[in-house]
């Protein structure tokens, strides 16, 4: 069934073509395409079309976790002849509209990649500052938005904290505090962070450990470093998306996504739809998951 529909489909779109190589087909046509009620269809069967994908993917078995590469704010911005910082701001308000997607669905853990340890060399300074604004920002309004409170959102940062502004450390300190008791859905943002540094790191603290005896070398293994690393407690994500074209990792999360499902999508992140994130969850429950099986 699925396969004749797409063969229709591909006919249709063939006719359509071959209709507008003439002139009397083509200024009716822009005419239509522009006007307010093709828009307004357009809109509309979009949005039917994403109520059915929802319906499907909630029928199904969601991921426990997902984690979100946010990639192309910068590009997105390039693209529409706008500031960087113009970009970064539409980035971080797309994070929020699909933090509530998230929630919705009722998976109850979301991590997002916000700010690489490498970023914090290769990119330009006034860039840094803008984005240390857009954190504070936006870790102060969800430590006072009452939807975080309500749903019981608790909201982490992982990274090499010690790298970032006290102002920016201090945002952190006053998000994660004000929603420390919640349990319900948990928020993970990494920021300076680099998924060797966190390897490096929880290593260096098990060779502490056994070097002070606390830890003998028979003990060390998988369990002991996972136990170690900066959030510890959550699971391991089942889904990871990456936007904006780029089909790697990233130093992203890299002892924890050992057996995660990878989604690319050429989607920039501000214009990251709830379609794209319901494809990507449609596409994750469409695989087999053998875990070295």
């Amino acid at each position: 069934m699925g396969s004749r529909k797409r063969g229709l489909g591909t006919r249709i779109d063939g006719l359509a073509k071959w209709l507008l190589r003439f002139r009397i087909v083509q200024a009716p046509a822009r005419l239509i395409s522009n006007s307010r009620i093709a828009w307004s269809l357009v809109s509309r069967l979009d949005r039917v079309r994403t109520r059915r994908q929802r319906d499907r993917i909630t029928k199904a078995s969601l991921p426990e976790h997902v984690s979100i590469i946010m990639d192309g704010n910068r590009r997105f911005a390039w693209n529409m002849s706008l500031e960087t910082e113009i970009g970064h701001r539409h980035g971080k308000e797309k994070l929020k509209h699909v933090m509530e997607w998230v929630l919705d669905l009722g998976v109850p853990y979301l991590t997002v990649y916000a700010l690489s340890t490498e970023n914090l060399s290769s990119r330009d300074p006034e860039e840094l500052e803008g984005l240390y604004d857009l954190y504070v920002n936006g870790l102060n309004e969800i430590s006072e938005d009452p939807k975080i409170h309500s749903r019981k959102v608790k909201v982490r940062v992982a990274g090499r904290l010690d790298l970032l502004p006290k102002r920016v450390r201090d945002a952190i300190s006053n998000a994660e505090e004000k929603t420390s008791n919640y349990s319900s859905f948990t928020f993970t943002v990494c920021l300076a962070y680099g998924g060797r540094e966190e390897i490096v790191d929880a290593v260096k603290e098990v060779a502490r450990d056994h070097a002070s005896g606390r830890l003998t070398l028979e003990q060390i293994n998988t369990e002991e470093i996972s136990n170690r690393l900066y959030d510890a407690e959550i699971p391991d994500p089942d889904l990871v998306i990456r936007t904006s074209g780029e089909e790697r990792v990233s130093n992203f999360l890299l002892w924890q996504i050992a057996y995660s499902e990878l989604y690319f999508t050429d989607v920039h992140w501000p214009s990251f739809s709830k379609s794209v994130l319901y494809e990507a969850i449609e596409t994750f429950q469409m695989r087999r998951r053998r875990f070295g099986g």
